[in-house]
Parts: structure tokens; sequence; C-alpha cells
């Protein structure tokens, strides 16, 4: 305890780094957010992230030789009754949009939805800065059976269960996402809002077939708290709901199957979250599908089913 000694460290100065975060879901428009990356030692708040989303960019997806322009549109800018469409949008509270401001880059046009068996490849140009990137919607998997069920001897709260069968081809990946669509009770602090805004992905949500290739198998899965979230029963170590299902839920369940260039990225970025900047986890680096910058562009093709716990 007496031998302390104060180190200084010089960091180096490096060029600004630009980041593309962007989605396509099988039957839904695209959405892709365009950002500047934060210094590790950087002040994170509302307004910090605000400003690391960026406008003005030219944003345009290619499909079968076929190419949408994605248009830009800001959060700040939306009246309150329209900010309830971006929240069912971007799964983020109204009120948290409201306050970011934040600039995404999409399409209405019909034919520029997320269509299974297609490649969808992304080009973004901001300044003098350009980014490249490719993603496929891949035909999904449909689950066996899913159900909810109660863990041990907790009287209403559970995990959501399944069966599914891996296709006999090697290299199949996924990723699992829920969403609780039942409006919360009059007791609730939150009353009258839907349970979860948008779908949620757990940690250790992405996963590839090494191990099951061709077999089928059960799995039970927790349930996960939205980025941002400000819900009493998604404060893990202060409401004993969270990482729970509850018996009156409704929730709409998706296996979603990705490519390998997405599972990768999602897997790294899960990995660092779990690592919790332990000192004795192995340094790495969130792996990126995104050409000339940094981030994911993700396909996800859908099967979708809906369980009552009960």
């Amino acid at each position: 305890m007496a031998c302390q000694r104060e180190i200084e460290v010089d960091l180096p100065q490096v060029d600004p780094v630009n980041v593309i975060e962007g989605t396509i879901f099988e039957g839904e428009a695209p959405v892709v957010f365009i950002g500047e990356a934060q210094g590790y030692f950087d002040p994170i708040d509302a307004s910090s992230l605000g400003q690391s989303f960026l406008s003005g960019a030219v944003v345009q997806m290619t499909v079968d030789e076929i190419t949408y322009p994605l248009d830009e549109f800001c959060t700040g800018d939306l009246p309150p009754e329209l900010l309830e469409t971006a929240e069912d949008l971007l799964g983020l509270p109204a009120e948290l949009l409201a306050q970011l401001d934040l600039c995404i880059y999409t399409s209405f046009d019909p034919d520029a939805v997320g269509s299974a068996g297609h490649r969808y490849d992304l080009d973004v140009t901001i300044g003098e800065k350009t980014m490249t990137a490719s993603t496929q919607v891949l035909e999904a998997v449909p689950l066996d059976s899913v159900w909810f069920q109660v863990t041990g001897n907790l009287d209403s709260l559970g995990s959501m269960n399944g069966i599914f069968s891996d296709p006999e081809q090697v290299e199949n990946s996924y990723r699992w996402y829920a969403r609780r669509i039942n409006i919360r009770p009059e007791w609730d602090p939150m009353a009258g809002q839907v349970k979860d805004p948008g779908f949620v992905a757990p940690l250790g949500s992405a996963f590839d077939d090494e191990f099951f290739n061709g077999l089928s198998f059960e799995f039970a899965t927790f349930r996960g708290a939205a980025a941002g979230s400000t819900a009493w029963d998604d404060e893990f170590g202060a409401s004993p709901e969270a990482g729970y299902f509850k018996r009156g839920d409704t929730v709409v369940v998706r296996m979603c199957s990705i490519d390998e260039a997405v599972y990768q990225s999602i897997r790294s970025y899960e990995n660092l979250i779990l690592s919790q900047g332990s000192p004795f986890a192995p340094p790495a680096s969130m792996i990126s599908n995104v050409e000339g910058g940094f981030g994911l562009w993700a396909g996800y093709g859908i099967y979708q089913d809906t369980v009552i716990c009960q």
C-alpha cells in the first residue's frame, strides 16, 4: 500500500474513424446509422452520443443490380406523434430519441425491404470518405416448437424454451431475438407502455452450428435488456424480474439466420461486453465487415412465432 507511483501515459493521436451500424431484416426496410468513433477515455453522456451520429451522408443500397437511395431522417425533427413510429422502428424509447436527435438512413420504397436469398451491398459517402459493406438475407430455419417455462421454484418467472433442428449443410449461423408486446398493468410504474419498444437480443444471442450440425436439440434462453433501458424490471441486481420472462407476458420470438461475417462480428462484440474490461480477459477487437471504416452491416432472415406465457 505504501509503494504507489503515478504513471503518465501519452496516448498517440489517431485520425477519426467513421462507423456504420446497419440492419436489413427480411420483410423490413433497411435502417442505417452513420457515426464517428469516440475515444476510449472520452466522456459519454447524452450530448456526446448524439454528436457521434453523423448527418449529411449519401447512402445507397444495391440489390440485384438495382440501387436504392436511403433518405436521411433525424429524430429531433419529428413531431411527438411520429416519434412513436420511430420508437417501433428503432426499438428505442421515444424520450431517448428526442433527446439524442439520432439521424438514420432508410427507404420507404416497398421494393427496398429485405428478401430472403438476396445480397445487399451498401455504399456510404460522407465528406471525402467512402465506406462499403455487403451482407445476405438468408432463408430462415424454423423452430420446431417454443414455449415458456417457469425456472426452478419461482412462481411466475422463467425462460423461453424451444426445440430446434439444424440443417445438415455446415456453417449455418443464427441470432435470437424476443420482444414482450403486452401492455404494462396499472400497478406498474410504467403503466400503459408496451413492455419492450423493440426486439431485444440477450448476450450470447449469436451462435453457429459447429457443435450441433444436422442435429435437433432443446435450448433455453433468458430475457435481454434493451440498450439504454431505464425500465425497473431491466435493472440487474435491483429487480428480481431482470432477465426473466413472466407469466402473463405475450412474447414474439425471432430465430434469425445470418451469414458467417455477421456472426463473427456479433460474437466478437458480445465477447468484449462479457469480459467487462477484466484485465485477465484476452485482448481482442470487434470484427468489422465494413471496408473503408468500421462497424457492421447485417442481414437477417426471420422465422417468427408468438408465445403466451402461462
